[in-house]
């Protein structure tokens, strides 16, 4: 049995009379174009809105923040240092927290002080870009934060931190 392939007259892109058959491309209606053109310009200024709302801004010179009164402010860090340490002597809290603590508190200080940025500063960042007393500082209390028995007691480690705030100037 053979198949046979039957081809139509008009394979070759003609009608059957002889004329070709093209069509010119349909036409949109304008009212499209106009509809895309809206869509992406509401797209732009949705993402130039999203952009610029989410940029920082400067703060003007002019609104600088006023200088802290030191005197006031070391009397409070102090006062906070000395009830850390009374804490750890009464055994409320424990020698590693009691290091962190007065850690977190010269670094608070030095932060109120002067605006360094120091609680997010590693030790490295300190003994490279910090004021070196609390680099020193806080490379003293680092042994009692992080070793596995603190090194100092932390009444030893509460007069480092008095110092910072003391010598502070």
């Amino acid at each position: 049995m053979r198949l046979f392939l039957r081809f139509s007259p008009c394979w070759n892109g003609t009608a059957m009379d002889g004329k070709a058959d093209f069509y010119g491309p349909l036409l949109y209606s304008p009212w499209l174009l106009w509809l895309g053109v809206g869509l992406a310009a509401l797209l732009t200024g949705w993402f130039l809105f999203v952009f610029l709302s989410t940029r920082r801004t400067q703060a003007p010179a002019n609104h600088l923040l006023p200088a802290p009164d030191l005197n006031a402010l070391q009397k409070d860090f102090l006062e906070r240092i000395n009830k850390v340490a009374a804490d750890a002597d009464i055994g409320r809290l424990p020698a590693r927290q009691a290091h962190q603590e007065l850690s977190l508190l010269v670094r608070i200080f030095v932060q109120s002080a002067s605006g360094v940025a120091a609680p997010r500063m590693t030790l490295a960042e300190l003994q490279e870009k910090g004021p070196p007393p609390l680099a020193t500082a806080i490379a003293r209390l680092y042994p009692g934060e992080f070793a596995a028995h603190p090194q100092e007691s932390p009444a030893a480690a509460a007069e480092i931190a008095r110092e910072v705030v003391r010598s502070w100037s």
